[in-house]
């Protein structure tokens, strides 16, 4: 963390990161574009790279939507969360090449301008044949486009996290203009008819991943909260990591280290993050996106920096740990509950 602006160095880790994303996605590319070349010889250059750039971001897009609930049903998978905006950057950057070919391809040879010949050309919306895909297309694009453009966390600071955060989820907006502009496609014989089965696959594929992980998360969410909430046997919850109770709709994060048991609010101030996935690391919880620290006793993140999250009151009685669920003031110390009791 840093108390000024710097600018993102690229570290071994994300160096890694990076490389695999980006080989992994040229190797399915250069795949797609030799299967189209070695299917039909005639093939113009143009559609290798409409049809690579087509599956690439295909299962990009896919990754990126499955990262969040893996990360929920399996916590060993939290590294692929850390840098998923990259993903998300290298998805939209491989999208808009795809779009850009297209419009040139299929548009900039008329009298109207590009944008208004796509926009235009097909009106057929209740037909099957003539239905107008590419808008739909243009519509998801220019939505990711949007996100990530605003990637970067200085856009984060200027919008503000929720409404951010809420201009980001319009992804959630992208991904059915995606799925009708590909298996219209597909259905219009502009795009492998395959590729509508790989789409609808993975509709199937989300749907199944977030209802499983919205499910273990409801079991959480369900707790009573006319009292002190039982969060559990303090030796059950790790050292320096987090269980993850409700009160009121509100996930608090209870952290233990050593003999010492805290509660904190689960969202980081950053990006709503999820502060209960983090760790403790040199006395402060590290959130598990990007680094913010906050104090156990305090929610505080240390000076010169000035977040701060609700606490909680904890206590520890016959090896359980009980939670106030009524959260004090972000930044409030409240002495840690010791475990064992002494």
């Amino acid at each position: 963390m840093s108390h000024r602006y710097r600018a993102v160095s690229w570290n071994a880790h994300k160096r890694v990161y990076d490389l695999i994303a980006v080989s992994v996605t040229l190797v399915v590319m250069l795949v797609v574009a030799g299967g189209t070349l070695w299917r039909t010889p005639s093939v113009t250059a143009e559609t290798m790279v409409l049809r690579s750039t087509a599956v690439a971001a295909l299962l990009l897009l896919h990754v990126v939507l499955s990262i969040g609930p893996l990360c929920r049903l399996d916590r060993r998978l939290l590294p692929l969360l850390y840098n998923r905006r990259h993903l998300g950057v290298l998805m939209c950057l491989v999208a808009t090449t795809h779009g850009v070919v297209a419009v040139v391809q299929f548009h900039a040879g008329g009298d109207a301008n590009p944008l208004v010949s796509l926009l235009t050309t097909s009106t057929g919306w209740l037909t099957v044949d003539q239905f107008p895909f590419q808008i739909p297309g243009a519509l998801a694009l220019a939505i990711l486009v949007g996100m990530g453009a605003t990637s970067h966390d200085f856009w984060l600071r200027t919008l503000t996290a929720p409404v951010w955060k809420a201009f980001h989820m319009l992804v959630y907006v992208a991904y059915p203009a995606i799925s009708v502009h590909v298996m219209f496609g597909a259905l219009q014989s502009e795009v492998p008819a395959w590729l509508g089965f790989v789409q609808a696959a993975g509709i199937v594929w989300l749907a199944v991943l977030h209802t499983l992980a919205a499910g273990r998360e409801a079991g959480t969410d369900r707790q009573s909260v006319s009292s002190w909430i039982d969060a559990g046997e303090a030796a059950r919850i790790p050292n320096g990591r987090a269980r993850i109770v409700c009160a009121a709709g509100e996930r608090i994060a209870v952290f233990r280290s050593g003999n010492k048991v805290s509660a904190v609010s689960n969202v980081c101030q950053h990006q709503n993050g999820p502060l209960g996935e983090g760790k403790i690391v040199g006395g402060c919880i590290v959130c598990p996106w990007h680094g913010y620290e906050y104090a156990p006793d305090t929610g505080a993140a240390p000076p010169p920096f000035t977040e701060a999250v609700p606490t909680f009151r904890s206590e520890v009685r016959d090896g359980r740990v009980y939670i106030d669920p009524r959260p004090l003031p972000p930044g409030t110390h409240v002495p840690p509950a010791t475990w064992p009791p002494s």
